[in-house]
């Protein structure tokens, strides 16, 4: 959604997770943010309508639920919608790197049609070769690759379960789109970042060699050292790191990181206009992405659901609404633990999620500016 500066502030629903009632509990609530953000207008009878979100890379619990997917699944179907549930093969080696593997991690997390009621389609086909070229006007790309079969939808329901990144701070419905909607080809675009490794933190434990997906990671005596040539920017060895001793020139690489996938988020939407929603959920607010094989302590109390035609003014509600939070107790918080801290910057210091909205405005994907509407 663009705006020009006499626009008025996109509005963000805001449905929090108190109930009383069966007319309150939570797929009632997404039901009626369905409606509030005008969706209807969104889907139109007869679409394709693909419903993006994460299924969680197997171990990860904190996922967002198949009921939820659900909830939208009938409200697309009670609108003549022909929905389906879709995401993107992964970068990095796992249990989402190819279609079967994808699809079969999907089913164990319980995104199933039993459950859903709508088909799951990995969007860029059995090995991310289903890509077509989207057209934008960006600061480091023309032309951006974007899965297949999120271009073909008639219509985007983008469901993001909002949390921590060790590379863009926080991922939401911005990140849903930019990588989530990309090939490996257009995540690979996306990253184009190489790590090093400090040789006075590493301590030979070898964790960042077991999980880099390319053998770009390797023991040197015992120390590890990257393959720059072999490297393919994923963050994985950031993320597995016990002493933190993974690092690049943020000052230099964080911000066109950022800005590409901005500019890439730009892309799965272009010519949709009108056509895209989007939901973020505010629960099991983690450290990291669903891409890890794990789930650690939520870093604030659960807040509820969130909906807009707007992904930037989503994302900026989103995390004003966390960083109002007191961090929980035994999380992985060690600083920005009080009301009204940045949680994420406290997180992951060298990230630039700021960004997000910055470039986010300028390309013309939306606007930092948002009014608040509580349901």
């Amino acid at each position: 959604m663009t705006q020009d500066e006499t626009a008025q502030p996109a509005k963000v629903y805001f449905a929090d997770l108190r109930a009383r009632a069966a007319g309150r509990n939570r797929t009632a609530k997404i039901q009626k943010l369905f409606e509030a953000a005008g969706f209807g207008d969104v889907v139109q009878k007869g679409d394709l309508t693909a419903i993006k979100l994460h299924f969680g890379e197997r171990g990860c619990d904190t996922h967002i639920s198949p009921t939820y997917a659900r909830a939208v699944v009938e409200q697309v179907k009670a609108r003549g919608g022909r929905p389906f549930v879709t995401d993107t093969n992964t970068l990095y080696s796992g249990s989402r790197h190819n279609a079967v593997d994808h699809l079969l991690t999907a089913v164990e997390h319980g995104f199933d049609y039993a459950v859903l009621g709508a088909p799951v389609i990995i969007a860029d086909g059995l090995d991310s070769t289903n890509v077509q070229e989207v057209a934008i006007r960006g600061k480091h790309f023309e032309k951006v690759k974007i899965a297949g079969d999120i271009v073909r939808a008639d219509s985007l329901l983008v469901l993001s379960h909002f949390k921590g990144h060790e590379l863009a701070g926080f991922g939401g419905a911005v990140k849903n789109l930019a990588m989530g909607c990309a090939p490996r080809a257009g995540k690979q675009d996306q990253h184009c970042v190489r790590f090093v490794v400090e040789p006075k933190k590493c301590i030979g434990c070898t964790a960042c060699v077991d999980v880099c997906p390319v053998g770009a990671a390797k023991m040197k005596g015992k120390k590890a050292v990257i393959d720059k040539a072999s490297c393919i920017g994923c963050g994985e060895c950031l993320t597995v790191c016990p002493k933190k001793a993974m690092s690049i020139d943020w000052q230099t690489e964080i911000v066109p990181f950022m800005e590409r996938m901005v500019e890439y988020a730009l892309g799965a939407v272009t010519g949709k206009t009108g056509r895209v929603g989007y939901v973020n959920f505010l629960v099991n607010v983690t450290p990291d992405c669903d891409c890890v094989p794990w789930s650690d302590a939520p870093i604030v109390p659960d807040i509820g659901f969130l909906a807009s035609t707007d992904p930037v003014a989503l994302d900026k509600a989103c995390l004003d609404l966390v960083n109002e939070q007191a961090a929980c107790p035994e999380c992985k918080l060690e600083h920005g633990i009080h009301s009204g801290e940045d949680k994420f910057t406290a997180l992951w210091q060298w990230t630039r999620g700021d960004m997000t909205f910055v470039h986010g405005a300028a390309v013309g994907l939306g606007s930092p500016e948002y009014e608040l509407v509580r349901i």
